[in-house]
Order: structure tokens, then sequence, then C-alpha cells
């Protein structure tokens, strides 16, 4: 199935991802924080039906839309098992699979973030919402360190192909901060000034791929000497484990 896959920005910095299947005229979104750009998009598109819903994780601006939606559309809202989603009709677990628009997608428990919270994957396409960010990684409201750092390590394990559909424009800022960790990372310094030429320009930088995220995002490079390194220096500690070294990294991100 060929799935068209584009974003819909909402609030000041989310992306709705909306994926549509052009055979069928069925469409889905994902974490759509608003209705309007939605409803906007179906306005301007006659014939196309919203079918399905996904929801990574319960934070309003994921899911805000979703009852109006609902409402409007009678489409399918799937969405963690432990977390309240409002609407929900397929509560999922982790290794769970569901069929979307002809498509696969694996459900893959990825708490820190929120507890609850998970990605979709269909093979070449990751839907992470605020787990992995491009360059960065979301905050902890709920988990801890060890859980986000698992989290990211399982995300990691993915094809290096993979394309990571994260739900925020964070990219710029991440950088920012991922030069402060490995000034001398010359994969960084090239993505840090592309991005920066795209945002001065209005244009998106996502979808970013975990092949580029390994080189340059820092919460998925903690094995890394570079990183490990500049993590001692601040710290004043030294042979730390790898999730030492994400909580010390994620502190540090926190007060950048």
């Amino acid at each position: 199935t060929m799935i068209q896959i584009s974003a819909l920005p909402a609030f000041t910095d989310n992306y709705i991802w909306l994926l549509q299947d052009h055979r069928t005229q069925r469409c889905a979104v994902v974490d759509p924080g608003d209705a309007a750009p939605v409803q906007a998009w179906l306005a301007a598109h006659p014939g196309w039906v919203l079918s399905d819903i996904l929801i990574t994780h319960h934070h309003h601006d994921h899911v805000g839309g979703v009852e109006q939606l609902k409402k409007a559309t009678d489409a399918t809202v799937y969405g963690p098992a432990s977390e309240s989603i409002p609407a929900r009709d397929v509560a999922l677990k982790d290794n769970d699979r569901i069929s979307v628009l002809g498509w696969d997608f694996d459900v893959i428990n990825v708490p820190g973030h929120t507890l609850g919270h998970i990605a979709f994957y269909h093979q070449g396409h990751l839907f992470c919402g605020d787990t992995l960010f491009a360059a960065g990684c979301g905050r902890l409201f709920e988990g801890t360190p060890q859980q986000m750092h698992a989290s990211l390590s399982r995300l990691a394990a993915l094809p290096e192909d993979t394309l990571v559909y994260c739900t925020h424009e964070y990219t710029l800022s991440n950088l920012k901060f991922a030069i402060a960790v490995e000034p001398g990372n010359p994969d960084t310094a090239a993505r840090l000034e592309k991005v920066t030429a795209q945002r001065e320009a209005g244009i998106m930088t996502l979808p970013s791929t975990l092949a580029l995220e390994k080189l340059t995002n820092p919460f998925l490079r903690v094995d890394e000497t570079s990183v490990k390194e500049k993590v001692d220096e601040r710290n004043g500690t030294q042979n730390r484990a790898p999730s030492a070294v994400f909580a010390a990294l994620r502190a540090w991100k926190d007060k950048f």
C-alpha cells in the first residue's frame, strides 16, 4: 500500500502526522492535540474520510482534538492501555499489532516521558510521540532515567533507515545542546548548520532517520567515549553505567 505521510502543524511547535491512502481516500492522524488543523484539511479535501486516530500518550497537546474528531468522523481511536485516553476504542499493550490503512503497526512500550507512552512502528516508519526527538528526547515527567534509556535503546535497535516521525519541532534547540555535549562531532556540527538554515527558511526538519540520530543525538550516544567524558568532566565522576550517563545528560538538558 502506498501511504503518503505529511504533517499538519498545530499550536506553536507540534506536528499532527497525517497518513493518506490514495487508493481508498481514507486517512489517519497521529496525536491530534487540536481538531482544527485536521478538520481544515478534511474540509479542503472532499471525499476523504478520517478512519483512524493513533495516540502515543495522554498529554493534552496530543489528545486534545480526539473527542471532537471522533464525533465528526467516527474514526477508530487507538491508544495506550495504561493511560487515560479520551474516546479510546482500542487499548494497546507492548508487542500488540494493529492494521491501519492496510499497514501493520507494531506497538512498542516506551515509558519515560509518561509511564504508558507507546510508539507505532511499520517497516521503515516510526511514530514515537515525545520519546525520541530529532537530536533529543522527551523530558521525564513520569518515568525514570533508567526507563527512558531502555526505551530509547529499544528504538535505536530498529533498522537504521527507519524514518523518525516525532511530534515537535525541537530540532534546532536540541542540536544546540548536542553540540555542547560533543563540540568535536563533525556530524552534529553539519546537522546544526543545515537545520539552522532550514528553520530560517521556515522548513520543517522532520522526519529524521535513526542513522542520523545515532550519529548526532547525544541521548543515543551515551556509550560513546566523547559523551561519557563530557558527563564525567561536568559531574566529577567516572565509569558510570549508560543509564547513569543518560540521567546526567537529561538533567543537564533540563537546565540548558
